[in-house]
């Protein structure tokens, strides 16, 4: 229970340490976005370039847009008896509304470059060298927005590097621009100067941009499965615990950068107690090898027997019931039907850990829970030793037997089906 309890406590170290990181890298993004708006309006207004125009447009509404995210963040990580499954969706909330704000920026720009001015700008060398400083600087501060969000798994900074790409993008294409303008080039397609296609492309960096970002997040308001990568992860880890028969339903969602789990499994028991127990032990499983799982809802249910599958401990390879546990040389595995109790299958297997010198016993265990096998039939009395806790814990019954042939003991169990 304590280890139990320290495993949850640097969990929530860990992710209160996520939030405090996120929540400062939110918050220098609008700082950083309100320094470009501030470099790019004075650019703009002293070379009257619609390229640039377009570009504090965009760069403001990204500014409202950080401010948006940076408190939806402080938000989502809140706990209030209202929202019992938490605000976590606030941070998606803060990703559509960071798309609203693109396409928002893409409509002032498109209604500029339709309506803008035809004169060619008066370009200096001073604004193109803070231009370039510019898009160096978002694309660092872009690259580093990236890797942690793909570190915390957070949609919003997630979001946050990708657009900050695309506006790398688009600011080169206005670098671009204004060099040539500044270079004499005085290239025209249709009657409209490069100064104003500059802008029409950024526009179509945005457009996409925001497309990307409003469905992402609608996905997950809407309440989206998490993706099936993570799905069947899930259902390799619940699948390998022994006690579990088959898993009936899994489902997952996202809110923010969290995961909700939600399965039904069949257990290889009906006591009520052991079955919670394997239920704790999947939960701790997958949160241990799956990251930012918030809460996992383990539902099991005994599965009705069709088959009982025996193991029995063999002295030779034939039919002689071994008196030794972990020392037997063979193991018979035998399937029984429930439907006109007869057997199914009988295979012979060798024990893999008879030449161990230490804990050979629970490592006989281990290897027939692998196996699945639902009873032991043995002439030796293991209660209180390792491998009959390894077995209970797998949910496999356990009988001692005092007949010497594996037909008579197989017999006795089929009398009793």
């Amino acid at each position: 229970m304590n280890a139990k309890r320290s495993q949850v406590d640097e969990e929530g170290i860990r992710s209160e340490d996520e939030n405090r990181q996120i929540q400062r890298l939110a918050l220098l993004s609008f700082v950083i976005n309100l320094g470009l708006v501030g470099m790019k309006a004075v650019l703009a207004l002293l070379s009257g370039s619609l390229a640039i125009t377009a570009s504090v447009i965009d760069s403001a509404t990204d500014s409202v847009a950080s401010l948006a995210v940076y408190g939806g963040l402080r938000l989502s990580v809140r706990k209030s008896p209202r929202f019992p499954l938490g605000l976590y969706k606030i941070e998606n909330m803060a990703s559509v509304a960071i798309a609203l704000f693109v396409f928002l920026s893409g409509y002032e720009i498109a209604r500029h470059v339709l309506r803008g001015p035809t004169d060619y700008p008066d370009i200096s060398l001073a604004t193109i060298l803070f231009l370039l400083a510019g898009t160096i600087a978002t694309f660092v501060f872009g690259q580093y927005v990236l890797v942690v969000g793909k570190q915390t798994e957070s949609p919003t900074l997630i979001a946050e590097g990708r657009h900050r790409r695309v506006d790398v993008l688009s600011s080169s294409v206005v670098l671009a621009s204004v060099l040539l303008t500044y270079l004499g080039f005085g290239i025209e397609l249709f009657g409209i100067t490069i100064d104003r296609i500059g802008a029409a492309v950024v526009l179509v960096f945005i457009v996409r941009a925001g497309w990307e970002l409003l469905s992402d997040g609608m996905r997950v308001l809407l309440d989206a499965s998490i993706d099936s990568e993570t799905l069947d992860r899930i259902r390799k880890i619940i699948e390998n615990e022994p006690a579990v028969t088959e898993v009936n339903s899994l489902i997952g969602r996202n809110a923010g950068r969290f995961r909700f789990i939600q399965a039904t499994v069949g257990v290889r028991t009906d006591d009520l107690q052991k079955a919670y127990q394997i239920s704790e032990r999947l939960e701790a499983n997958v949160r241990k090898q799956v990251p930012h799982v918030e809460r996992v809802v383990i539902h099991y249910e005994p599965k009705p027997l069709e088959h009982l599958v025996v193991a029995v401990p063999l002295a030779d390879d034939a039919d002689t019931i071994s008196h030794h546990f972990g020392e037997a040389p063979f193991f018979a595995i035998v399937h029984l039907r429930f439907s006109d109790k007869e057997i199914e299958k009988r295979e012979l297997v060798k024990n893999p850990f008879v030449t161990l010198e230490k804990a050979k016993g629970i490592r006989v265990a281990e290897w027939l829970v692998e196996h699945k096998i639902d009873m032991l039939m043995a002439k030796e009395d293991m209660r209180h030793k390792g491998p009959s806790y390894v077995l209970a814990d797998a949910g496999v019954k356990m009988e001692i037997v005092s007949v010497d042939r594996l037909n008579e003991a197989i017999d006795s169990i089929l009398s009793k089906m």
